[in-house]
């Protein structure tokens, strides 16, 4: 029998990830149409009058799962015998199968288990391809319906919509990383993709337009529904005279339903000030509704604005791009200046500049993006203008954002840099705080260094104790001013005398001993290096005790070859210069002499031999 080879195996495997990410894709775009036609299905069932067979409904179906991908549909049979584009997309319808192509392509693109990871190219090529059969399938299947596909719409916009979700499946699966960039983009963007402060300020740009957008999306909604309210009447007689039937109310219903989104995004750009078209000589804005508008008869055109100038009332949806701006700056000034950080990594003022003015520019093609897909002709007449129009509504949030963010961003930064106490930030260390200089006199030498010891301990304690505890706006010194009071004693004339600090002191001496204390001014005060850091306690683990010290020693005598001494007696009494029991002078494990420590020399190491006689 012929043995593979490990090359042969692995085409293998590759052929078989492909084939299985094909299907992948074919099953999702599947999954979406069954289910929708399943949804058609039920309505027609129970209509007591339908107008068509089962064929005509699955026509119907397969029509409308193209117009949720963005396919622009024609119905052939119109009073005037014209045939009239349909191409306004009911945006909910769009969530489903966005989301099965999404994840159709990230499950293709993860590793399965005993397999290596498949190519992120071909994961991404076949579940396109796998679902870009089916749609055109149900294209073909479409054709003689009711609601025929235009075929010009079948590449621009729906294979670009199914790649977009297969693109973004298959960057889910690697982690969303922000690069490398492809081979053949410019040298400079790849330089600056590959740093990682460019990467961190492009993060905060997208997450503070992803803010505005959805700010102006719910201020948006809130209009229409304020609007609906106040007209509740019209909508209602809207809703009941289009079906007499409870199943086609249930139709009208969903329709509407589906259709919320766009109405929110109608909403923006009314707020925004461009407005919204109601046909070819008609607009609606803050300021008033100009010409005749061709509104058809349905709920949601309820909230359309009368005839005339606009009120007051009308002008207050002008607070909808206040607040997306708003919310552009905060989410900036947040990251600029974050709570849990010291002063010193704030941003800069330009920098707080450019990254607001980037959140306003990414926040002005999202709305120039969705309100382009949330309108769309439905004739071929008056109708053939119906929404807002994109290349108005995205420049009028850049003026929004850009006006109004970046003073707003600047101010905010400036308020949350502010001295007298940030009351409702954590208590941080300060990286630009300059350490103290060392003043204490020759005869406080003495109880500077008996105190250090005590004193550090105390304030490691209350450091532990104040960390994490957010400050109250009403007492914003409690937690940064209490070690104040406990680093010295104040002095009869009310000044208190400096305690020790484990911080080196600028200008001491540079010849100071190792294990002298900052605190004490004079030669061994400690180091003129800036770079020096007193010695920590010692860990309390095993590693120092007695036995493990023993056991270390002797097996360094054995590889000596007996050139080692002894392990050294326990250290005497420093107390006790002749050692127990009056056993001689002290050996070099005992401590070190008080004037060699005062000389600046270092104190023998207990685990070394002594020297040699």
């Amino acid at each position: 029998m012929t043995q593979r080879g490990p090359k042969a195996t692995a085409e293998r495997n590759r052929t078989l990830d492909l084939a299985s990410a094909l299907v992948r894709g074919a099953v999702a775009a599947g999954l979406g149409l069954g289910a929708l036609t399943v949804l058609v299905m039920v309505v027609w069932i129970s209509s007591p009058y339908p107008d068509s067979g089962p064929g005509g409904v699955l026509r119907a179906a397969a029509g409308v799962w193209l117009l949720a991908h963005g396919a622009g549909l024609v119905r052939p049979d119109t009073l005037s015998g014209v045939p009239a584009p349909v191409s306004l997309v009911p945006l909910l319808l769009v969530l489903g199968p966005v989301w099965l192509a999404h994840r159709a392509a990230r499950d293709a693109a993860e590793p399965e288990e005993g397999r290596p990871r498949p190519s992120r190219a071909g994961a991404f090529c076949a579940v396109t391809a796998g679902y870009l059969l089916v749609v055109a399938g149900a294209a073909a299947c479409a054709r003689g319906g009711s609601l025929r596909p235009d075929p010009d719409t079948l590449v621009f916009p729906v294979a670009l919509v199914v790649a977009g979700a297969a693109a973004a499946g298959v960057w889910t699966a690697a982690g969303r990383p922000f690069g490398p960039l492809p081979s053949w983009s410019p040298l400079a963007l790849q330089e600056a993709t590959a740093r990682t402060l460019f990467r961190d300020r492009a993060e905060a740009a997208c997450r503070s337009a992803a803010a505005g957008v959805t700010v102006l999306l719910g201020g948006g909604a809130l209009l229409v529904a304020v609007a609906l309210g106040r007209n509740a009447g019209a909508a209602q007689d809207a809703f009941l005279g289009l079906a007499g039937d409870w199943p086609g109310r249930f139709a009208v219903l969903l329709l509407a339903v589906s259709l919320v989104p766009n109405a929110a995004l109608w909403g923006a750009a009314y707020g925004l000030g461009p407005g919204f078209s109601l046909g070819t000589g008609a607009t609606a804005t803050p300021l008033g509704l100009d010409g005749t508008p061709a509104v058809p008869h349905f709920p949601l055109l309820a909230a359309v604005p009368d005839q005339g100038p606009g009120s007051l009332l009308n002008g207050a949806a002008l607070a909808v791009p206040v607040a997306a701006a708003l919310a552009v700056a905060w989410f900036t000034a947040r990251r600029a200046v974050p709570a849990d950080a010291p002063r010193a990594q704030a941003w800069s003022t330009r920098e707080t500049v450019r990254v607001t003015l980037l959140a306003a520019l990414g926040c002005a093609a999202g709305t120039a993006l969705l309100t382009a897909v949330a309108g769309g002709p439905l004739g071929t007449g008056a109708l053939r203008e119906f929404g807002p129009v994109w290349w108005l509504a995205g420049p009028a949030a850049l003026v929004w954002t850009t006006g109004i963010g970046v003073p707003a961003a600047l101010l905010l930064r400036l308020w949350r840099l502010r001295t007298p106490g940030w009351a409702w930030r954590r208590d941080v260390p300060e990286a630009d705080e300059p350490p103290a200089t060392a003043t204490a006199t020759p005869p406080a030498r003495a109880a500077a260094t008996a105190t250090a010891v005590e004193a550090e301990a105390g304030e490691k304690a209350e450091a532990e104790a104040v960390i994490g505890r957010r400050r109250r706006w009403w007492a914003p010194w409690r937690g940064r001013g209490g070690a104040t009071g406990a680093a010295g004693d104040a002095a009869p004339g009310g000044t208190a005398a400096p305690a020790a600090s484990s911080v080196p002191a600028p200008g001491t001496a540079p010849d100071a001993a190792p294990g002298a204390l900052v605190g004490a001014a004079g030669p061994g005060a400690g180091r003129g290096d800036a770079g020096f850091e007193p010695y920590d306690f010692l860990p309390t683990d095993p590693w120092h005790e007695k036995d493990f010290r023993e056991a270390r020693w002797a097996s360094l005598k054995r590889g000596s070859g007996g050139l080692m001494a002894d392990f050294p007696a326990d250290p005497a009494d420093p107390a006790d210069p002749v050692g127990p029991a009056g056993a001689g002078p002290a050996g070099p494990a005992d401590f070190a002499d008080p004037a060699d420590f005062a000389a600046g020399r270092p104190a023998p190491d207990p685990d070394r031999p002594g020297p040699t006689p």
